[in-house]
């Protein structure tokens, strides 16, 4: 994972979870976000229109950023890897890394810059990560793992938890899923967020990974029945808010990345169905918000295209997505875009669909 530059808030990459109406005895929804999952990460962390303020999309939101090094944590820019708008809170930060004593200090540096949450990754099966010996290939060493939860644990009064995948490579079994989860815990972990994928480290890219190893949601809610005093939280291809509501029948949350990457408004569409709140802003309203950021930003030296990249898929599905997609490829997501086109954009979309693309 890339680690760009930014002007102090922490790129939310990955997780977002949601505080759910009593569905089932334990529901928090997670739903991540993969702004910044691609391997071009050097955008500027604060570039994210969603690291402003998503919740004026969803009220019930939890961000969690992309996994940032515990080494980058002690010796980078911390200001700008580790600062956020704290109008988002609450945000968990997602470590990376192997080494126990490193991972201590980056909590206890993280601490002060007003986390609810430390996640360490053990997921992510690039191989840039496997070869810093951190993400998916860390299920290989359960020990390792137990020990760095351990460090981390004394480190931090935040709670210590965990993002994993169901396997990896040849081992793709419920028994070891458990084993290692069991490790975890007992090292102090206080959730277990588990990708209902193996991981096929050395086999597959990153981008592979995510859609190649078939999806085996049985494993992670047979782990709920194991842990049943346990926050399991499900995550891997979920697209839709019916989706959303039979995983929580099982488990206790849900996350989501692609989808909210690739439509931005599914956050709406989950506010109003899964939290029964139809007071939400239209896609046009959304736009009208971010454009004091955009000034604020671009004024500090952030390029327009760095945040507009974001917005593609804000009308997904919409007559007129089309137009709003080749305006932003031509105009908005170059390196020089005119910051004077942001007035212009909306004219433009409406100009083409001005009723369809109110909601």
């Amino acid at each position: 994972m890339g680690h760009g530059s930014g002007l102090g808030q922490a790129r939310i990459q990955k997780i977002i979870s949601l505080k759910p109406p009593k569905m089932t005895h334990k529901t928090t929804l997670f739903y991540s976000l993969f702004f910044l999952i691609l391997p071009t990460l050097l955008l500027a962390q604060n570039s994210l229109p969603n690291n402003i303020e998503m919740n004026f999309l969803n009220k019930n939101i939890h961000l969690y950023t992309e996994m940032i090094v515990a080494n980058a944590i002690i010796r980078g820019d911390r200001s700008k890897l580790l600062s956020f708008k704290k109008i988002n809170n609450p945000v968990t930060l997602q470590v990376g890394g192997s080494n126990p004593n490193e991972l201590a200090e980056a909590c206890k540096i993280s601490e002060g810059y007003g986390y609810k949450e430390i996640n360490l990754n053990l997921g992510c099966p690039s191989k840039k990560v496997q070869k810093n010996k951190f993400g998916a290939c860390l299920m290989q060493e359960p020990d390792l793992v137990a020990k760095c939860i351990e460090a981390m644990t004394k480190a931090t009064k935040l709670p210590v938890t965990i993002k994993t995948r169901i396997g990896y490579n040849d081992v793709e079994n419920f028994e070891f899923l458990k084993s290692f989860i069991q490790t975890t815990k007992d090292a102090g972990s206080k959730k277990f967020i588990i990708h209902a994928r193996k991981a096929l480290l050395k086999k597959l890219t990153p981008k592979e990974n995510l859609n190649i190893p078939p999806l085996k949601y049985d494993f992670v809610y047979k782990l709920k029945d194991y842990f049943k005093d346990d926050e399991i939280i499900i995550n891997g291809g979920v697209k839709t808010t019916e989706e959303i509501k039979k995983h929580l029948t099982k488990v206790d949350g849900v996350m989501i990345g692609r989808a909210i990457y690739h439509s931005p408004y599914f956050l709406a569409d989950i506010e109003k169905e899964i939290f029964k709140n139809e007071n939400v802003p239209t896609r046009t309203e959304v736009m009208e918000n971010l454009i004091p950021y955009i000034q604020e930003q671009t004024s500090k030296g952030v390029q327009l295209n760095h945040i507009m990249r974001h917005t593609v898929g804000l009308f997904h599905g919409q007559n007129g997505s089309k137009t709003w997609k080749q305006y932003l490829s031509k105009n908005m997501c170059i390196r020089d875009a005119d910051l004077q086109k942001v007035n212009h954009i909306m004219d433009q979309v409406r100009k083409n669909n001005p009723v369809s693309l109110e909601r």
